[in-house]
């Protein structure tokens, strides 16, 4: 039985009601659709005929577009819908995760180096605010992932770091502070990652903590953010065999399945041991580590037979929709488990009140709330309590243009800001800021040649004063490692000349490139690249700030040389 009036819906009997009548007067079909939460890249209207072409889904959820056309599409979604859309966005870092223009108050993990849960509540509240502006009322985070591997490309900074009670106090403030909004939090990716260091886009990633050491750290993690009162859990194609063995001791190691296809997962650790009521939705169904255990067919309606309560994207929505049915129709799914999956999907919207009032905001109200002045503020305060100096080489710093006139610089970034949290010309945009305070500086190009014929290294003694490294990495999904690579021929950008020349290293992203230049001795993570964190990062650098913010990981990476 699922207690609809307890934790975390607290609903009353009008609302109950509701729940039980919308239910007893869906179609099969309509029932079967309300399961899905469709990924939506394209705002026209060619893409809603579509989505409604292959089914009335219970959700979607929205990649970055234009504040209108945002709207737009929303208005339209629910008009067409007779029972009201769950639409969700990563709001992970701010409103920029749903609309262009939106304010980026910083990733998790420069939240975290603030030492200050009050910055968790305030990103909450940026993205609780930016996303309702939006039409957004249902959020995929936070994120309370452990970063306990440096090699992990997918947590990084899109965490609290590496110590369970900073990510419990940081992740339950969150849940509080965005649901205030009216948007539900989901605590994601349950049963946690960050111990492998493989992609569960490209595989079924491992999660091999025993129950011992799982119930002292994601366990404690999960159980505060439960108690905090988050309405939705997003569950990872994440194995964790120590639990799976626990709930099902005859289990042959080829059946261990990942979190999204466990009943032991979700519905002995998650639901049974955690307690957790609210809704359960599975990641992207689209990922390799849930298309890899079995065939399509059986695993759609498996993850929701064993747990799952929504079921989130497709391969192909009319394919997708059509296992899904089949396997209610072959009894995969029972008829008690459909109801409960559709109860608690329905207790949700009635928890937000979008059974009493699905309201699209209008885009002039919307503006004024999108990436406004308050919201600014405090991504610059956030950027001034985290930007962290991790190792220094006395007397090196700060960097004034009577000190260092002539710099040697090193961009080093992706092109594209493609990822989770970089921005694309971030080494431009700080190259122009050096030279508006009145920095001479050079790009370093490669030496073409080879050994006996490079330039002497005396050359570059007289020519420059300072060698700085900007360095505009982060990580992305389908990606296996967040590694810097160096120029050829030879390394040739490789930081050589640290026991001539000053050298100073900033990460706007990864915070473990020390692990590729260990003995650079003034290195800097700033966990971010919005333009308030490269602002104050220059503030910062020309001393007119001091370094404020605790790595909230090992940016050593566990080696003695990172240290030198």
């Amino acid at each position: 039985m699922i207690d609809l009036k307890g934790h975390p819906f607290y609903l009353k009997d009008e609302d109950i009601d509701w729940i039980k009548e919308t239910i007893e007067n869906m179609s099969l079909e309509e029932k079967t659709g309300q399961l899905f939460c469709m990924n939506i890249r394209d705002y026209s209207d060619e893409m809603l005929d579509y989505m409604f072409d292959a089914m009335k889904v219970g959700g979607v959820m929205y990649r970055q577009g234009e504040l209108k056309e945002v709207l737009a599409f929303t208005k339209k979604l629910q008009e067409r819908s007779s029972v009201p859309v769950l639409v969700a966005a990563n709001l992970e870092k701010g409103g920029e995760d749903v609309v262009r223009g939106g304010t980026q108050i910083g990733s998790e993990m420069e939240v975290a180096a603030t030492q200050d849960e009050r910055f968790a509540e305030k990103l909450g509240t940026v993205c609780g605010r930016e996303g309702r502006a939006a039409g957004v009322n249902w959020a995929f985070s936070p994120i309370i992932d452990i970063d306990y591997n440096f090699r992990n490309p997918i947590t990084n900074t899109r965490t609290f770091g590496s110590n369970p009670d900073v990510v419990a106090r940081m992740g339950s403030a969150y849940v509080k502070s965005i649901q205030e909004h009216k948007i539900a939090a989901c605590i994601k990716h349950f049963p946690g990652d960050g111990l492998d260091e493989r992609d569960q886009h490209l595989v079924s990633s491992i999660n091999d903590f025993s129950c011992e050491e799982w119930d002292a750290t994601y366990g404690k993690v999960y159980q505060a953010c439960i108690e905090a009162g988050a309405l939705t859990c997003m569950i990872g194609h994440i194995l964790q065999p120590a639990y799976t063995r626990y709930f099902n001791p005859a289990v042959r190691d080829e059946e261990i399945m990942p979190a999204t296809l466990s009943s032991e997962i979700m519905t002995g650790l998650l639901r049974g041991k955690l307690g957790f009521n609210g809704l359960i939705c599975t990641d992207s169904s689209t990922m390799n580590g849930f298309s890899i255990p079995m065939d399509r067919s059986e695993a759609v309606p498996l993850s929701i037979a064993c747990g799952a309560d929504m079921f989130l994207f497709s391969r192909n929505m009319k394919e997708d929709f059509g296992y899904m049915a089949a396997g209610i129709e072959k009894g995969i799914i029972s008829a008690e488990r459909l109801e409960e999956a559709l109860t608690r999907i329905l207790a949700v919207k009635a928890a937000l009140g979008m059974h009493r009032k699905t309201e699209v905001p209008e885009i002039g109200q919307s503006e004024k709330i999108i990436g406004c002045e308050e919201h600014k503020k405090w991504a610059a305060e956030c950027a001034d309590q985290a930007i962290t100096l991790v190792k220094e080489e006395k007397g090196v710093l700060p960097l004034t243009p009577q000190r260092y006139k002539r710099i040697l610089f090193y961009p080093i970034e992706n092109k594209v800001g493609h990822g989770f949290y970089t921005h694309s010309g971030v080494c431009e945009k700080m190259k122009e800021m050096l030279e508006q305070e009145g920095f001479e500086v050079t790009v370093f190009e490669p030496d073409p040649n080879f050994e006996g014929f490079t330039k002497p290294v005396c050359q570059y003694k007289e020519n420059f004063d300072l060698c700085l490294y900007i360095i505009n990495l982060a990580t992305m999904s389908n990606q296996t490692v967040v590694r810097i690579e160096w120029q050829q021929p030879m390394g040739a950008n490789c930081p050589r000349f640290m026991s001539s020349i000053p050298t100073v290293a900033v990460s706007t992203g990864n915070p473990y490139h020390l692990l590729d230049m260990p003995r650079v001795r003034t290195y800097i993570n700033t966990y971010a690249s919005n333009d308030e964190t490269l602002e104050m990062l220059l503030h910062k650098l020309l001393g007119r700030s001091e370094f404020k913010g605790t790595s909230p990981v090992d940016a050593f990476c566990g080696r003695w040389d990172t240290q030198l």
